[in-house]
């Protein structure tokens, strides 16, 4: 379907947070979702790259430190939040750093930020989404999950450490925790709507980023404004996926691009790789992300 900024509702009175929203995807998101009337928080490490992007943005748009790399900076981030939250959007990551790395707490660094990193987020704000009338939270996921595996309930581990399916797996699991999330909110009677995304593969800043694939040489000289357009779609595009499942998709939903092997496009339903459909898998990736993050939902 044709889907995009200017198809979004208004969105006045709703209180949103949007992850890594000082540039690529989350920018884009951020700035359209303030745009039709949502307050807007962007939740992110680089507050002063956050502040230079809330400038270039109208309507109601503040800027909030938050490092999912680090379970004490999310529960402080939860600790400030005062009032009722209506929209989460998990969409910050980190992309294929080609060495292992962990996170302050000793989780593989992808793993650790993508997925227990919004897990814990997510968990931490349920008194907050649950204050709001009609709460929903998008979790922004990959084409790449499709490379994820059984070692997802490993938490990526450091033996055997491969930038690809280690990817995949962070991926996989944001998957698996946005359906789980929307089976368990069903269960417990809750109005909160747990949706799903993915941009396709889109221009942003993710791809050079120091912190993931950037950190090849090889990549920073590939990566150019110049080139990387030609072969990726635009990081406004990329967004339409996350703007849907923020506002119109059904519950349970997974959004992304319908051509070129879902790489870009019209939006429409995405494919779910077996994995990633897998709900006993789902089970046992809460019970483990609980385990890892200490924190629980109380839906």
């Amino acid at each position: 379907m044709s889907f995009g900024p200017d198809d979004l509702p208004d969105l006045s009175g709703t209180v949103a947070v949007v992850t890594g929203a000082n540039s690529g995807i989350g920018l884009h998101t951020a700035k359209a979702l303030a745009a039709h009337g949502a307050r807007v928080v962007l939740a992110c490490r680089n507050t002063d790259a956050a502040a230079k992007a809330a400038d270039r943005m109208t309507g109601s748009v503040e800027v909030e430190a938050l490092d999912l790399a680090s379970q004490a900076s999310i529960r402080d981030f939860a600790a400030r939040w005062d009032g009722p939250l209506d929209l989460l959007v998990n969409n910050a990551g980190v992309m294929r750093p080609p060495h292992y790395r962990e996170t302050e707490d000793g989780h593989e660094l992808m793993f650790g930020t993508n997925h227990l990193g919004h897990f814990a987020l997510t968990g931490r704000l349920v008194p907050a989404l649950t204050a709001a009338p009609a709460p929903r939270v998008v979790t922004v996921a990959s084409v790449a999950h499709h490379s994820g595996d059984e070692r997802v309930l490993a938490a990526n581990p450091p033996e055997g450490y491969s930038p690809e399916p280690y990817y995949g797996n962070s991926k996989l699991a944001n998957l698996l925790f946005a359906r789980e999330l929307q089976h368990r909110a069903t269960e417990a009677g809750s109005a909160l709507v747990s949706t799903a995304a993915h941009p396709g593969v889109s221009a942003t800043n993710l791809v050079g980023s120091p912190d993931g694939m950037g950190a090849s040489w090889v990549v920073r000289r590939i990566v150019s404004p110049y080139v990387l357009p030609l072969v990726f779609q635009s990081a406004a595009a990329g967004a339409n996926p996350s703007l849907y499942a923020a506002t119109l998709a059904e519950p349970g939903s997974y959004t992304g691009p319908q051509r070129f092997g879902e790489w870009r496009g019209p939006i429409g339903p995405a494919k779910l790789s077996r994995l990633a459909a897998d709900d006993d898998l789902a089970r046992k990736l809460w019970a483990l992300s609980e385990e890892k993050t200490g924190v629980t939902f109380d839906l």
